[in-house]
């Protein structure tokens, strides 16, 4: 049984085809630049190298239109027939209040979904451009929309609410739901299946640390808190964006340079987090760490207080469920830089976290990272979110 995974941005279009059977990858690529010039699709079947199409792209109808024809060609395609298709999940940013849980797309959601667009004004159209292409390509077929937002909405109503008032909250929504909840889901879930405890009672905390990082806490698979928020902005220190900051703060930055709201949100997504620590060096954590070794101070205190931060979200959410049982490094930085993993835990001796230094010298796999003896025991597990996707839409669509 195969489920194809679509993850589509305004302009671009990622997929993976998933056979269900072996949960494994039959074929996956991308398509770029899709209504500019130059577009192109680069299709991998799995175990060969790659293929570049160049073909004109005006929409997202003619971009998926392209991956089925890639799908079913006769040397690079892994499958005879669309009917091999059971059913496509679509990675969706925001389904705000409206969407507590993974849903098959019809009319009704088509509409709550644009309810629900100005939250995430720059993703929730293109998801809807790709649940639409589909549509029209792949008629009768079913599509599911998977969330990023769904995982927080399992907070209870102390975490998510922000103390602002509350007619704000009924009348646009606005409180906490964090984001990269498919990923939470996915590695909280695989965590629990190696603690080896009554699941419904697994305390787990996964630090999703990337360009993009957020922290997460869950009991038994169940959310308590996240760190992002009404938006992707807030929580920890990112590549480019700054995290939690104070608003007197935002308010004086737009006193004194000058601006408006969105042009001082813009500097607070684009040109700050570690780009911005670190004096301008890169949003790379791979660069910063190059320029720290080199001497720099600028790189040296932005690398110090990313680690920090994630630290001192693992304290508060230990205080949150008054306990861990379970600790995981996920997502780009926290699957493969190793010096990180090991500054975080080394605010976490209070724990009784012993980190194994030989063991922790890995990157990209699964792996124990503490000793035997150690209180908490804290993994890298690779997340793997086109796998989640296809997952929920099985259940929904089976």
């Amino acid at each position: 049984m195969k489920i194809l995974v679509i993850n589509c941005g305004s302009s671009s279009l990622k997929y993976q085809l998933i056979e269900m059977d072996t949960e494994s990858v039959l074929a996956k690529g991308l398509c770029e630049r899709i209504g500019i010039d130059g577009s192109v699709l680069t299709h991998t079947k799995t175990g060969c190298d790659k293929v570049v199409i160049e073909e004109p792209m005006p929409s997202h109808k003619e971009a998926v239109q392209l991956v089925f024809d890639a799908l079913l060609d006769s040397n690079h395609g892994v499958i005879s027939s669309m009917d091999e298709v059971y059913a496509i999940g679509h990675r969706t940013v925001h389904g705000g209040n409206v969407f507590t849980d993974s849903v098959i797309v019809g009319e009704k959601e088509k509409e709550m979904l644009k309810e629900v667009s100005d939250l995430a004004p720059l993703h929730n159209p293109a998801n809807l451009l790709g649940i639409e292409a589909c549509e029209k390509v792949a008629p009768g077929k079913k599509n599911v929309a998977v969330w990023d937002t769904a995982f927080g909405m399992g907070m209870d109503p102390k975490s998510y609410l922000y103390a602002i008032p509350y007619e704000l909250y009924l009348k646009y929504g606005i409180r906490k739901y964090g984001f990269h909840g498919t990923s939470h889901k996915y590695v909280s879930g695989e965590i629990i299946k190696l603690a080896n405890l009554p699941e419904k009672e697994v305390k787990v905390i996964v630090c999703h640390l990337g360009n993009g990082a957020s922290v997460s806490c869950s009991i038994g698979g169940k959310c308590v808190d996240t760190s992002m928020g009404l938006t992707p902005l807030d929580g920890l220190i990112m590549g480019t964006r700054s995290g939690t900051i104070d608003p007197g703060a935002v308010q004086y930055m737009c006193q004194k340079l000058n601006i408006g709201i969105d042009e001082c949100v813009d500097i607070l997504n684009k040109e700050s987090g570690i780009l911005g620590l670190s004096g301008g060096v890169s949003s790379d954590f791979r660069d910063v760490g190059e320029a720290a070794k080199d001497g720099n101070e600028y790189a040296k205190v932005a690398l110090e207080a990313y680690r920090y931060r994630v630290a001192g979200y693992i304290g508060q959410y230990v205080a949150y469920m008054n306990g861990v049982d379970a600790i995981a490094f996920t997502a780009g930085v926290g699957e493969n830089d190793i010096e990180a993993r090991a500054g975080i835990c080394s605010y976490l001796t209070y724990l009784g976290v012993e980190i194994d230094d030989n063991a922790n010298n890995v990157r990209g796999e699964v792996a124990q990272i503490s000793t035997d003896n150690s209180k908490v025991k804290v993994y890298v597990y690779p997340t793997n979110e086109e796998l989640a996707i296809a997952r929920e839409t099985l259940r929904l669509v089976k």
